[in-house]
């Protein structure tokens, strides 16, 4: 019974949102409006539990000590320092902006340079030119970064000019690259995961997926 009720809602809630899509009448537009304000209420309990969660586990993981005691010690003086600053000082923000500008947008940016490295190293990885797949990602990662270079430009002007080449080509060839194949191969993986997802919400709705009840599928 500790299940079934929930997937009892979860198969109504589920099929009344989706069937809703395919009936256009004003009912059914207020049942989905309906629907949005109660999904806002649950949003907000969610919010709660989960913030109440997160101070829990890292106040007990500070009492406790250890290795990352001091990581969960800079999470709570940011997230109690944040909401301090915007509460003294709601209207002009100006503490709030000074942690904003000063402190996230820095943080921001060395984790951001930090993950350049790996991309360099993910990409000399799949860019070896094992296979023709490998190869032709290889061709076309390449021709795309030298459209992009802006001394490409100088250079291939300079060529052009001199050999009667036409000009502005490895830019024509870098958006022919983005806009056909790698378009192309873009929304077939969006339709891949938009029929994934349609058929994880059957299981779910179902009840063929259990998952979310602390068990197996």
């Amino acid at each position: 019974m500790r299940q079934r009720i929930p997937l009892i809602i979860c198969f109504i809630c589920g099929l009344t949102m989706a069937v809703q899509f395919f009936i256009p009448h004003q009912y059914s537009q207020a049942v989905y409006s309906e629907a949005v304000n109660w999904l806002r209420v649950i949003g907000v309990f969610g919010f709660v539990i989960g913030f109440g969660t997160l101070i829990n586990i890292h106040v007990r993981r500070v009492m406790r000590g250890g290795a990352n005691a001091p990581y969960s010690l800079v999470l709570l003086l940011g997230l109690f320092g944040t909401i301090i600053a915007w509460l003294i000082d709601r209207e002009k923000e100006r503490f709030f902006d000074w942690i904003f500008y000063n402190v996230q947008m820095p943080l921001d940016s060395t984790i951001f340079s930090l993950l350049a490295f790996f991309i360099v190293s993910a990409a000399y990885r799949a860019f070896r030119a094992r296979t023709l797949e490998a190869t032709l990602l290889l061709v076309a990662a390449v021709l795309v970064m030298i459209g992009n270079i802006p001394i490409t430009d100088v250079v291939w002007g300079w060529l052009a000019e001199k050999l009667g080449l036409k000009e502005g080509l490895p830019g024509e060839v870098k958006d022919w690259i983005l806009a056909v194949p790698n378009m192309a191969s873009r929304r077939a993986i969006y339709l891949g995961v938009g029929l994934g997802g349609v058929a994880q919400s059957l299981k779910i709705i179902l009840g063929i997926e259990r998952a979310h009840f602390g068990g197996g599928g």
